[in-house]
């Protein structure tokens, strides 16, 4: 009796490869959606409609298309160069006293020999903490010529009152003081939290070659704050051209055009004159100016090759 061969065990199917679901792919997106379309409303809109205004001009309540006249306009515009010079003075002569006295204070505040430095260091942080129209009226109060603080002070040691804010020299004084007290604490922390990233070896080695505290903070402290240098001077110059608040509040941009800013100049021609074609394309050059500089920032004082 032969047996039948055994039938052949039938073949597995292969089960298909699961595919991946198309709704798990799209939740990072829908995660995404309500910021883009906030940031394409609140942002992305109105840069592109400011740019569309800068090419019309309001004339009789009607926009017309100037092309891009209004552009051209700021180059014979005395009141713009006025603007953009008072600027230029401040981002100079402000700017580098106010971070070389942040530099200072970031030191003072990172030695051992202090005591309290936490203290000290919430004090002299503090007033960036203030609202900067809150902090302007103060100083329009304390540098009024006639029953400020100041030259009451001044007064009493037999100093005539100052112009502060009626003199155009003093205004101009008045707007960097005001600018120092509030900014200098908030630069000096950045450059101290840099300050602290500085390895303590690099100081012995210096000292074992002889080299002495000005040594020291030459050639160690500088280069090691260097990174933060370079973040406080662009932003230094970045709230600087568009400064507003503080000229605005304490002198109106006067006397005379004294401390008128490119900001205050913008803000005038768009709710004062109304003119926010001519406004739009003042921002539109500001936004230029604040891109060529912080360029050539970094190329001045980023990392060599």
């Amino acid at each position: 009796m032969t047996l039948a061969p055994p039938a052949p065990a039938p073949a597995r199917t292969r089960a298909p490869a699961a595919r991946p679901r198309r709704r798990g792919r799209a939740a990072p997106y829908l995660f995404v959606l309500p910021a883009l379309l906030l940031f394409a409303a609140f942002k992305l809109y109105p840069i592109g409609w400011s740019f569309a205004m800068s090419l019309h001009r309001t004339v009789a309540g009607v926009d017309t298309y100037v092309g891009a006249d209004n552009y051209t306009r700021m180059l014979d515009d005395p009141l713009m160069w006025t603007a953009l010079r008072n600027t230029g003075v401040i981002l100079a002569v402000q700017v580098p006293l106010m971070l070389a006295l942040a530099t200072a204070l970031a030191v003072a505040l990172n030695s051992t020999l202090l005591h309290g430095r936490s203290l000290f260091r919430l004090g002299f942080f503090l007033p960036m903490v203030t609202g900067l129209v809150a902090y302007g009226i103060v100083f329009s109060v304390l540098l009024n010529k006639d029953y400020g603080l100041v030259n009451w002070l001044l007064g009493q040691l037999g100093i005539g009152p100052v112009p502060w804010l009626t003199d155009g020299l003093w205004a101009r004084i008045s707007l960097g003081l005001a600018l120092t007290w509030h900014y200098t604490g908030y630069n000096a922390v950045l450059l101290l939290a840099r300050l602290q990233t500085i390895p303590h070896e690099l100081y012995d080695a210096a000292a074992v070659d002889g080299a002495g505290a000005f040594a020291a903070f030459r050639h160690v402290t500088l280069p090691g704050l260097r990174p933060a240098l370079l973040l406080t001077t662009v932003l230094s110059t970045i709230g600087t051209l568009q400064l507003f608040d503080e000229p605005y509040v304490l002198t109106g941009g006067g006397p005379d055009n004294a401390t008128l800013t490119i900001g205050v100049y913008l803000y005038r021609n768009a709710f004062t004159y109304f003119d926010f074609g001519y406004a739009s394309a003042l921002a539109y050059a500001l936004t230029v100016l604040i891109g060529l500089l912080g360029l050539l920032q970094f190329r001045l004082l980023g990392e060599k090759p």
